[in-house]
């Protein structure tokens, strides 16, 4: 009903509760004491304070982070994702030479994903073109094609239709085929 009223009326409406209906109890505040560092960590004692300035330090990475590791990327592929993901690591180390390491990812992700777009209208386009069902085969795209609109007031009004024997319908290419 606000919506409604939102809609078709000048004065502003009033908010009426919570967005969402939750049955008429309040919303259980999720972050709770957890908002604030202070309110955090007030009961931990400190051996638990020391682990938890070791956790947060250990969270910084060093200048040698991340380790590449090439065995890993081997057990991680398998070998006809590795082959068909050889061409573009190709790309990608000769390009982060020159751009850096993420630009060359970018350029490798958005390239790899415009070829296979591109690939596949290519061959969408192929089928439709070279694989349309016709009398001779059941299987392939079939083309149905709307005749022009003709209304009073059009030159040829009272347009004929091209169908004029019962052989025409559903001939699908038969009548002009060179057998």
């Amino acid at each position: 009903m606000n919506i409604v009223q939102r809609f078709y009326s000048s004065k502003p409406v009033a908010p009426s509760g919570p967005a969402n209906c939750t049955g008429g109890t309040l919303p259980i505040d999720l972050e709770g004491r957890h908002r604030f560092v202070r309110q955090r960590i007030t009961n931990m004692n400190d051996e638990e304070r020391a682990f938890r300035r070791k956790f947060l330090h250990d969270q910084h990475l060093s200048q040698d982070e991340p380790v590449h590791v090439p065995e890993l990327y081997q057990e991680m592929y398998n070998p006809i994702r590795r082959i068909f993901k050889a061409p573009m690591n190709i790309v990608e180390g000769l390009l982060a030479k020159k751009i850096g390491e993420r630009n060359a990812f970018n350029v490798r992700f958005y390239t790899g994903k415009l070829t296979m777009g591109i690939l596949i209208l290519y061959v969408g386009t192929y089928y439709f073109l070279y694989n349309s069902n016709n009398w001779e085969r059941k299987s392939g795209w079939r083309v149905h094609e709307s005749r022009a609109q003709c209304v009073p007031g059009d030159p040829g009004f009272p347009r004929v239709s091209d169908r004029t024997l019962p052989k025409h319908y559903a001939d699908r290419g038969f009548s002009s085929s060179p057998i």
